[in-house]
């Protein structure tokens, strides 16, 4: 055991072999956290699906946590380990699905009432 796996625990659609182990390197990804800053404060991403994959990484300081990967119909792969983020996302996602409408989401940060000076990411549909 290598002290690190990951494992595709949810998606929107069924995944081939190829798929879920593309999804599961997470190199190419852009991470919403970097990509939403002061000079992008909005991001428009046209939603074609998304995967939540379970880390399991011994190095880390917390072991076992989520990333939530937004596929874009270009076939851009979004990541972040926001569960806020998520909550709203899936949401919007329950809410959509089976509409015949296109839709995306516009992901932004809002300062946290919990945490002083502290920012976290979200999302609406746009």
């Amino acid at each position: 055991m290598t002290g690190y796996e990951v494992k595709i625990i949810e998606s929107s659609k069924e995944l081939s072999a190829r798929e879920r182990i593309s999804l599961k390197n997470f190199d190419e990804m852009i991470a919403l956290d970097e990509a939403v800053n002061a000079e992008t404060p909005r991001l428009m991403i046209d939603v074609s699906g998304y995967v939540v994959a379970s880390v399991h990484n011994e190095m880390s300081d917390n072991v076992d946590y989520n990333k939530f990967i937004i596929i874009d119909k270009d076939g851009q792969r979004y990541i972040t380990g926001s569960n806020p983020f998520f909550s709203s996302f899936k949401e919007i996602w329950d809410e959509m699905d089976g509409e015949n409408e296109d839709w995306g989401i516009t992901v932004y940060k809002r300062e946290s009432n919990n945490y002083k000076g502290k920012e976290f990411l979200t999302c609406t549909i746009c």
